[in-house]
């Protein structure tokens, strides 16, 4: 299966809720609300709106989150996001016009990982 390849899609003028376990990348651009896990990506459309959690290797989002995100490698807003909550990730992408309101810890979340809680102000 080619990276970019999106395994499930939940489509546009859709509700779902529970939780969500997944590999590869899924994309979601209707309602979700639960629990997002999975060490791959999760795209979320335009039109989405995301409550939760969401703990994924990857976030891509254009839409809606209201809750805590914790992503492995990365997370980008694209313009259209508008992301309430916190976010926990190593690396942050964030294009012009997009909204965060919350907090940002940068840094690793592997376990004892260095730079994980490093002092930076010496």
């Amino acid at each position: 299966m080619a990276r970019d390849e999106i395994n499930a899609f939940l489509g546009a003028g859709t509700n779902y809720q529970g939780k969500l376990n997944f590999q590869g990348a899924v994309r979601i651009d209707g309602n979700f609300h639960g629990e997002v896990v999975s060490d791959g990506t999760l795209v979320v459309g335009q039109e989405a709106v995301v409550e939760g959690l969401i703990q994924v290797g990857q976030l891509v989002l254009s839409g809606k989150i209201l809750g805590e995100v914790e992503a492995r490698d990365k997370v980008v807003l694209h313009k259209t996001a508008n992301l309430q909550g916190n976010i926990r990730t190593p690396v942050l992408v964030v294009e012009e016009g997009a909204v965060l309101e919350g907090q940002l810890v940068m840094g690793s979340l592997e376990p004892g990982a260095a730079g994980a809680s490093e002092d930076i102000s010496s």
